[in-house]
């Protein structure tokens, strides 16, 4: 089958378009009903679309933090770019305060950072050209990722994800997503599940959506549903993505990516995750240390901007949860395959 014409059928949303003077993002709080895209010409302005979800998933994070400090360093001035770095410094942790969990928001920065600090008087084009470069290269993985972990679906599988990891998430084509795109344009994939994702249901509002835009069929299910269809025989892989892996292999995910894990086990269904190997962080020893991001809690007692639980009801609102290493049966990254993932095993993949 021709891949590039997988790829054109498969691959037709993005969320970050860079004009080269302003960043656009897809406001994803919008969808699935407005298709909007809102133009920012301000660092701050990036970090706090960051911060309220307008722009979400761990690699998008991070592609939208590089074009942000591209965005700060206007009107800068400084003979080369370790003098800019100094100017930049506060704009820079303004956006890596944003969403602490997610490890390619930090990782971009930091790579931003490395080549500003090693460049000289045309530091601003260096810093655009990596900017450019982050999100080419995130495309690419995820097309790679996407060919490696649809071939180890068995041909007409049932696949259920959580939260949305396809292009919304992402330069292009999706982590957890890519891996499902793959799946049914070679024929490997019989049906495809997502759950709904409370309390922003990203599964509900985003991923059927985009799916559906490339003409995917995707059977939307309660959250609370999945277990009782692994036990129907209807699902065969779990796929999601991941906001931080850790160099145990433990991940960090969406909130409710470990009760499936502990439910996919039980019913001897696969459990997948895939992510780009900037989400691998080798220098957190195991999910124990990762800082777990918290949300407002009202987002738990309204819907729609309607408050649906009584007054003084109190709500506890965690943004992801860890999953250990032992649950988990592949991760995927462009790099390749870690099968029953532990310390030796990521550090093999590191070393790649």
């Amino acid at each position: 089958m021709d891949t590039a014409l997988d790829y054109a059928r498969y691959d037709r949303i993005r969320p970050i378009r860079w004009t080269g003077t302003a960043l656009e993002l897809l406001d994803q709080r919008l969808l699935p009903f407005t298709v909007e895209y809102v133009s920012y010409q301000d660092s701050d302005e990036v970090a706090g679309a960051i911060r309220a979800l307008a722009v979400r998933g761990a690699p998008a994070i991070g592609i939208a933090a590089a074009w942000g400090v591209v965005l700060a360093a206007r009107g800068v001035e400084a003979a080369d770019g370790a003098a800019a770095a100094v100017r930049l410094a506060p704009a820079m942790a303004r956006l890596e305060a944003a969403r602490p969990t997610a490890v390619n928001l930090a990782w971009a920065l930091a790579r931003m950072r490395r080549v500003l600090e090693a460049a000289g008087g045309d530091w601003h084009d260096v810093i655009e050209a990596e900017a450019h470069l982050i999100e080419a290269e995130d495309l690419a993985a995820n097309r790679r990722m996407g060919t490696l972990g649809a071939g180890l679906i068995a041909p007409g599988s049932g696949v259920l994800t959580h939260c949305n990891t396809g292009s919304l998430a992402t330069a292009g084509f999706g982590t957890a997503l890519g891996v499902i795109r793959a799946g049914v344009a070679r024929g490997k994939i019989g049906r495809v599940f997502a759950g709904e994702t409370r309390p922003w249901n990203q599964g509900a509002r985003l991923t059927v959506w985009e799916l559906r835009q490339d003409g995917i069929d995707a059977t939307l299910v309660a959250d609370a549903a999945a277990a009782h269809l692994m036990k129907r025989g209807d699902v065969q892989w779990v796929v999601v993505g991941a906001d931080r892996i850790c160099a145990n292999g433990d991940v960090a995910n969406k909130i409710g990516t470990y009760q499936l894990a502990i439910a996919a086990r039980y019913h001897g269904v696969g459990f997948m995750v895939v992510a780009p190997s900037s989400t691998v962080d080798m220098a957190t020893a195991s999910g124990d240390l990762i800082e777990i991001e918290e949300r407002d809690p009202g987002e738990l007692l309204a819907a729609a901007g309607q408050r649906t639980v009584a007054e003084g009801v109190q709500a506890w609102n965690p943004v992801f949860d860890v999953t250990p290493a032992a649950l988990v049966d592949a991760i995927v990254t462009e790099k390749g395959i870690v099968e029953r993932p532990d310390a030796a095993r990521m550090q093999a993949l590191s070393a790649r």
